[in-house]
């Protein structure tokens, strides 16, 4: 399992409701169905994706994120997800409130591009950076909205966003002591657990 998915599935109650936006190919869904009952929806657009779903048995609805999630109803499901593909939205910040009104809770990671082998690359090679981390060039990726921890956090302030837990970790899915002193320098990966703000 991929390693934001591992920590996850850690946020994730039994027998819960599960929203999965842009699920892949449902291998998270699949293993929540199989460990903790859940009963899960995904959305997905890619085709291949969906028949793979499809084949291991995950409910799953083909859907473009960065159109209106008008067809699901106010707090329908327990907990949305959205694992990796914040950067790649054309309106980020309009999926998030639409999580948050479908979702009680919601689930957020995405590549922090705050990282210092970002900026390293950056400032000694003027280019925007290729590595295992970020794999395209500035032509073909498929991420429009380059985000750090420091912007997440600044936009859950700014629309009144309560953090339930955050974390940080490397591409090996290893954290420590420093990534969590140094979350937006050091920390690869963000993974965000949220709800609204009832106060």
């Amino acid at each position: 399992m991929r390693p934001d998915l591992e920590i996850i599935q850690q946020w994730i109650e039994p027998n819960s409701n599960i929203l999965d936006l842009g699920c892949g190919d449902g291998s998270l869904l699949h293993f929540l169905m199989n460990t903790k009952s859940v009963r899960g929806i995904g959305l997905e657009i890619d085709e291949q994706n969906i028949e793979k779903c499809i084949s291991s048995g995950v409910n799953v609805i083909e859907q473009n994120l960065d159109q209106s999630l008008e067809n699901f109803q106010d707090n329908s499901f327990d907990t949305v997800l959205l694992a990796q593909t914040l950067q790649a939205l054309n309106k980020p910040e309009v999926l998030i409130d639409e999580m948050l009104r479908i979702g009680k809770k919601g689930i957020v990671t995405f590549p922090n591009f705050g990282n210092w082998k970002s900026r390293f690359y950056l400032s000694t090679k003027g280019r925007m950076p290729v590595s295992k981390f970020m794999p395209h060039t500035w032509y073909n990726t498929p991420n429009i909205h380059f985000c750090t921890v420091k912007d997440f956090d600044a936009l859950c302030r700014e629309k009144n966003i309560r953090v339930l837990e955050r974390t940080v970790v490397d591409l090996e899915h290893q954290g420590s002591w420093y990534m969590k002193a140094w979350p937006n320098l050091l920390g690869e990966i963000a993974i965000y657990h949220i709800t609204k703000n009832d106060s």
